[in-house]
Formats: C-alpha cells, structure tokens, sequence
C-alpha cells in the first residue's frame, strides 16, 4: 500500500506537465489543420477527450481527498478555457463536460453548469447526428463519421448525458444514456468472445478490421459501472449491464500477459503491451468488484494489472507505454500497431484512477 500510495503522488506530480503538453492528436492531426482555421484550432488543443478523461481523474482525485489544490486546478483550467472559447461540439469535445458537470454541482457556479446544459442540450435536441436506431454518431472534431458507432463514445459522450441528467433529475437524459448503452452493446460487443469491437457501421454493416482494440475495450470497463453508481436504473437495465461486464472481464482474463498488461489488440501476442488498457481494465474490474458487482476472486486480476502499472511509472511520474490517441483502424488490425507510444492525459488519469481504486 506504501508503494501505491507514493506512486499515486508521483503521477499527480506529473499530471499537469502532461495536461499542459501542447501536442495531442487531435490537435496535431493534419486533416484539422487543414479543416480548421489557425485561430479557431487552438481551441481544441486544450479541450478535447484526452483532457476530458484526465479532468475526470483529476476531479475523482479531489472527490477523495478533498484537497482544494486539485479544486484549483480545475476551477483555474476550466475558467481559463472558457475566457478563450470553447471549441465546436462533438463527442469527442464533449469529454470535458463530464467533469465539468461535477464541478458545477460542487461549486454551485452557475457559469460552469450553462455550459455543461448547453452542451448536452445539443446532443439531447439534435445537434448530434444520429446513426440508424438513433445511435450517438461517432462526430469528431475532423471526421463526420457517418452511421458510425464506437465505443469510446460511451466514456466520451454518453457519461455526460447521464450526470446532467442525474443532476437536474431529467429523466429523460437518463433514459437516453440507458438506450446508448444497450444499443452499443446490440453492435459492438462481440457475441462469441465477450470482447468489443472498436466500432460499427451501418453504411457498411461492418466491424472494419474487426479489432478488438485495447483502450476501446477499457472504455467500456470502466464506463459501465461508474454508470451504475451514478445514477438509478431499473433492475433489469443493471442486471443487463453486469452480465455483459463479467462476460468481458472473463475474456479479459484469459488474454493477460504474464507481466499483468495487455496488447493494444488484446487477442494479438505481437501487438505492443499498451499501459492506459491495462490502467482502465485494472479500475473498472477493482472498481466494480468494491461496488459488489463481481466478487473478489476478480481482484486476481486487477493485482496483476497494478503490478504491471507500477513498473511503468517514470520518476518524474510520468505514464510510459500508452498509445497515442487512435481513430478507427478501418482496413487493417496492424493500424492499432502502428500508433505511437507517448505520455498522455488520459494515462496519466487512468493510473490515478486506478490507485486511488487500489486505497479503497
């Protein structure tokens, strides 16, 4: 525990340099450099999804400890983002508003609630496109992507749909959030395996490559039970939730490295071990065992993982081994192979996530 918890104050020592960073893939992307204005670009260098999943540590972080430090940085980024501007909506802009959306309801700023209702207001009354079945469309800030449904978007998008919804008590937000998760479930988890695909396209009626790409799968680890604890569903919907859960987490299990990670193509030996996978499985599994919806024989599993975490940390406190931020590998599996490892936000946040998991 000693050593978790000194880790745990390393990566929050390296958390903000790597927030900070001024490349991120989105922003880096040619295909936004050349869709997108100079002036308008810089918008989203801060304000994407690899800052919105590590806001979301950085906040679960605060909720813990209550130390106003990590208060102050969010407040401090927040407001520093919102005297620039915003970016244009999309899901993966949205990865911002989950925290937000806490901060609001913390701080009772009304400032900052406007802009999370806003926002969801767009995804809820149409700005969004829909996919056939009214799926959430997987828009990004240089793609359309239409008919499209990932499932990064349930960790990017739909969490934030829910939390505002708990927060205001529209139900109807709430109902949305329940019929995104079972329809990403009906397209992209894979029957036979238990495992799920990065993404599906109705125009297509496809899988793509049909990868079973790492961080995409950790999305859905920890998306479904930080849905549950956050707001009420139906037995049914829970019941439902959870059966896919372990049917995931035992095939998880079978594809662990012996050093506790995972490859970036969890059923692929000669893909490259990948940390922010392994950091997001370890949560979601530690995560949903403390929650009572698995039993602790899993923790087998999330211990292995923390092992592997642990030996990845540098000593500036710096995630080593994540990949890069990674659109859909639309022709081939070897496209997951082929993205660069580099310190991110969001490893950064899912190793504190884990962690703090870890203290109980």
């Amino acid at each position: 525990m000693q050593e978790v918890d000194e880790t745990l104050k390393k990566l929050v020592a390296g958390f903000l340099p790597v927030l900070y960073a001024p490349d991120d893939p989105d922003y880096a992307s040619h295909k936004l450099a050349s869709a997108i204005d100079d002036a308008h670009r810089k918008l989203y260098q801060f304000w994407e999804w690899p800052h919105g999943v590590g806001l979301f540590g950085l906040w679960k972080l605060f909720e813990k400890t209550k130390e106003k430090q990590y208060l102050d940085i969010l407040t401090q980024y927040y407001d520093q983002r919102i005297a620039q501007g915003l970016p244009g909506k999309n899901v993966n802009t949205m990865a911002p508003i989950l925290a937000l959306s806490f901060l609001a309801e913390y701080t009772n700023k009304q400032a900052y609630m406007d802009i999370a209702v806003e926002w969801v207001e767009w995804v809820m009354e149409g700005g969004l496109d829909r996919t056939e079945e009214g799926g959430f469309q997987h828009r990004t800030t240089d793609d359309e992507n239409p008919g499209e449904l990932w499932d990064d978007t349930l960790m990017m998008t739909v969490l934030a749909v829910a939390n505002v919804g708990r927060i205001l008590g529209r139900q109807e937000y709430i109902d949305e959030a329940v019929y995104q998760f079972l329809l990403h479930v009906e397209y992209l988890c894979d029957v036979k395996s238990g495992l799920w695909y990065h993404g599906w396209t109705f125009e297509g009626r496809h899988h793509f490559s049909e990868a079973f790409w790492g961080r995409g799968n950790c999305w859905v680890t920890i998306a479904i039970p930080v849905f549950l604890e956050m707001v009420e569903v139906s037995a049914s919907v829970s019941r439902y939730l959870k059966t896919v859960l372990v049917r995931q987490i035992k095939a998880l299990a079978t594809l662990q490295d012996e050093s506790g990670m995972w490859h970036t193509v969890l059923d692929d030996p000669t893909s490259y071990l990948e940390s922010s996978a392994t950091c997001g499985f370890g949560y979601g599994i530690l995560k949903a065992v403390n929650m009572g919806l698995l039993d602790r024989s899993y923790c087998a599993i999330s211990d292995k993982a923390l092992c592997a975490l642990l030996a990845v940390v540098d000593k500036d406190g710096v995630v080593q081994q994540v990949s890069y931020g990674t659109p859909m590998g639309r022709e081939s599996k070897n496209f997951y192979k082929e993205i660069p490892l580099r310190p991110m936000p969001y490893g950064q946040a899912l190793a504190m996530l884990f962690l703090m998991e870890n203290q109980g």
